[in-house]
């Protein structure tokens, strides 16, 4: 898989650097695997996080630039103290050590510039006894060519759909083509796994669950990301995130410089069962404090 790092294009960025001679693409990361954070992790849909928790694994690096980024201490301004460097094999461990500790999953956060690495470590993990999901948890902007790669080493994906509105992906986030890149990427996670698993308990096993984080001030495209998943399929999962909050650079852009008020959430939440998309998880727009990690931390999530 790593050959594919050579003239790197794992994602839409299609850099085509040689990450394997230690240049960085537009994510700031080489071929070199580095992670931020590796533990149980309770704070994902219930399918995901269960009783036990996910076994989250955090990637360093970012192939976006948001603005608001909750992450930014590591998608953005990544240091040493803040990461871990690892090789193939010890990511596979890191997955090991998880599912010995009764994680539900394996959730690979931020995948889409380590896609290849992340690839060579499950299959490493699996070969050496691996047997819980493995979640595919990005920002949706993958590379569908990168993802067909993968075919068959995920189990659950877990991607954002964040714009259908190019002019809001470039100034909110850098990337001047994610509502033309985001819905064959959805189609293609969906083709893989279908619509999402569950078993007696709850706790998914296989399926697609699109996440969207309903952004202040901007109803017209929270509206036309739920009709993409409607057309998608009307049984798809979906999560409607009311946890934004002004973080990073936000207080730059004096129209995201707020909390999404509940009278919005509502809003989009009604719009959704308007589409007769009825297989939705909702957040309490007051619980938004509780979501913020700090990386800082041994456990960025206490």
């Amino acid at each position: 898989m790593q050959k594919h790092l050579n003239t790197c294009t794992g994602c839409p960025r299609q850099c085509r650097v040689d990450r394997k001679t230690g240049r960085a693409g537009f994510c700031g990361m080489n071929a070199g695997i580095k992670i931020s954070h590796a533990g149980l992790h309770f704070g994902e849909e219930p399918p995901i996080s269960g009783s036990n928790g996910s076994g989250a694994i955090f990637f360093a690096g970012c192939n976006l630039r948001c603005v608001f980024c909750q992450n930014f201490q590591v998608s953005q301004e990544f240091r040493h103290g803040r990461t871990r460097d690892l090789t193939v094999e010890e990511l596979a461990e890191e997955a090991l050590r998880l599912q010995d500790a009764g994680a539900h999953n394996i959730n690979f956060v931020s995948p889409s510039h380590m896609i290849f690495q992340m690839a060579e470590a499950i299959v490493a993990a699996r070969s050496r006894g691996l047997v819980i999901p493995v979640v595919y948890n990005s920002n949706g902007y993958d590379a569908v060519a990168a993802l067909r790669r993968i075919r068959g080493l995920v189990d659950i994906y877990l991607p954002d759909i964040k714009y259908m509105d190019n002019r809001l992906g470039k100034r909110y986030s850098g990337v001047d083509d994610y509502a033309d890149i985001i819905p064959a990427v959805l189609e293609e996670m969906r083709q893989q796994v279908g619509d999402l698993e569950t078993d007696r308990h709850g706790i998914a096993r296989r399926g697609l669950l699109v996440r969207h984080l309903v952004l202040p001030g901007c109803p017209d495209n929270s509206r036309k990301c739920l009709r993409l998943l409607a057309g998608l399929s009307p049984d798809i999962h979906f999560s409607l995130m009311s946890q934004y909050s002004p973080q990073y650079k936000a207080a730059a852009y004096p129209e995201i410089n707020r909390t999404l008020t509940t009278a919005e959430y509502d809003e989009i939440t009604d719009y959704a069962l308007e589409l007769g998309l009825e297989n939705g998880f909702v957040q309490d727009p007051a619980s938004r404090d509780c979501q913020l990690p700090d990386f800082d931390l041994a456990n960025p999530f206490n």
